[in-house]
């Protein structure tokens, strides 16, 4: 799913190379994951790059700069809950019921070393908003408005199939998908999204019924 800016998008600037801001964002991803945002300090995330203090803040000014690069960069890459919204290979009902669907990482050998499973996870937006709650923050702000498109996307795609209120249906199915992505993380259940689905497949089963 593509991005919008709320604040400072802590572009690299040009000239400095991107190697260092891409293994900055990497270390910064794996860190937060494992420990979360505001456990985790700028010292730490250079150290883990591994770059220099100097050159990890000539791409990202302050901690909330590198949280927004970081969520972009999750956003940008396919790897966030909404990214099956904007798949038009895909049919409009089967995008929305995507959204229940367990993350790709989540197919691990049963005979894998457990340290080389990834942890399930929740929304990441969420997760930000959670740990920056002041909504006047840059952080927060940020992570509403994916959240706020997100509702826009499955709108859209409810519209698509001919329902009468597709913004209420839409604000349905949208918090089905993140209340499952959310037990997800905390049953540590990639597949939780299943219980999830099966709701949401009776939501639109019912709000297409009297569709022509």
């Amino acid at each position: 799913m593509g991005t919008t800016t709320a604040a400072s998008t802590a572009t690299a600037p040009q000239g400095r190379g991107r190697g260092g801001r891409e293994r900055i964002l990497v270390a910064a991803a794996r860190l937060f994951a494992i420990q979360g945002i505001n456990a985790t300090g700028m010292e730490q995330v250079a150290e883990e790059a591994p770059v220099s203090k100097r050159t990890l803040y000539a791409h990202f000014r302050t901690k909330g700069d590198l949280v927004i690069a970081h969520l972009q960069d999750l956003a940008s890459s396919g790897a966030t809950l909404e990214s099956v919204l904007t798949r038009e290979d895909v049919p409009p009902r089967e995008r929305i019921l995507g959204l229940f669907d367990p993350p790709p990482t989540a197919g691990a050998a049963a005979d894998a070393d457990p340290a080389d499973v990834p942890p399930v996870r929740g929304c990441p937006f969420i997760d930000a908003a959670a740990e920056f709650p002041d909504p006047r923050n840059a952080v927060h702000s940020y992570a509403r408005e994916q959240k706020l498109r997100m509702v826009d996307l499955v709108t859209a795609l409810v519209a698509e199939l001919g329902v009468r209120e597709p913004t209420a249906l839409a604000e349905q199915l949208v918090t089905l998908a993140d209340g499952a992505a959310s037990r997800a993380m905390v049953l540590g259940e990639a597949d939780y999204g299943r219980h999830a689905r099966a709701a949401a497949e009776i939501l639109l089963a019912h709000a297409t019924a009297d569709t022509p």
